[in-house]
């Protein structure tokens, strides 16, 4: 029996209130350590799950997680491999987790106040209507998809072309932060009530609550991001 072999066959029980996180950490652990060497494949989503207790799905998550660290690709048909143990500057898709936190509170702090003075009816019923699914969401999939859909619509609601298209260039990447903080942060609960806070000032048309309930929460994003990466991305 080979060392891969000895490690899958401890049992790991891990509490299910953080398990994806759990999961997460003991991989990144035993891939800097050099225990999972660079270029090694990782063992598969069904004896990661058997070893660990949980299931598929939180599995996915802490794979999806150490890919957008960097310290993982998964290739098609093949599996999921060991990148250098380094890393690199942390990415979600074409932009850094520092170039994509330093830009968004020009954007998007900017983009609540304009849309508490410009938002009509409509944006004003989707907005809340988001707010609402995303309070009963439990699919970590499906609430970050709200997620992005929620900070889109902001910008849609400040009637600013440029916000409006900044923001929509970089949705994908932050929905891969999004997904990333909603596994390891978790920050779920914490930005629902953000994110209603940010609505009820644009509610009220009060552009300077707006801009302070959006900066309070990038604010929060930046704690979390930095917490899980380290302060060496800045």
């Amino acid at each position: 029996m080979n060392d891969l072999e000895n490690w899958l066959s401890d049992s790991a029980i891990l509490s299910r209130k953080s398990a994806s996180e759990l999961v997460f950490e003991e991989l990144r652990n035993l891939i800097l350590s050099g225990r999972f060497a660079e270029g090694s494949k990782l063992p598969s989503e069904v004896k990661l799950a058997a070893k660990y207790g949980v299931s598929r799905p939180i599995v996915r998550e802490a794979l999806r997680s150490l890919q957008i660290l960097g310290l993982t690709e998964t290739r098609t048909g093949s599996g999921t491999y060991v990148l250098a143990a380094g890393g690199g500057d942390i990415c979600y898709g074409d932009y850094s987790a520092r170039d994509l936190m330093e830009a968004r509170p020009f954007v998007e702090v900017s983009a609540a106040g304009w849309a508490a003075l410009r938002r009509d009816d409509d944006e004003l019923s989707r907005l809340l209507g988001l707010c609402d699914r995303m309070e009963q969401e439990e699919d970590t999939e499906a609430w970050v998809r709200l997620d992005s859909d929620f900070h889109g619509l902001i910008a849609e609601a400040s009637k600013n072309a440029v916000f409006r298209d900044i923001v929509d260039d970089v949705r994908e990447a932050m929905a891969q932060q999004s997904g990333l903080l909603t596994v390891l942060g978790p920050r779920r609960q914490e930005s629902n009530e953000e994110h209603r806070a940010i609505v009820e000032a644009i509610r009220r048309g009060s552009e300077a609550e707006a801009r302070a309930a959006m900066e309070i929460h990038l604010k929060q994003v930046e704690a979390a991001v930095s917490r899980i990466i380290g302060s060496e991305q800045r």
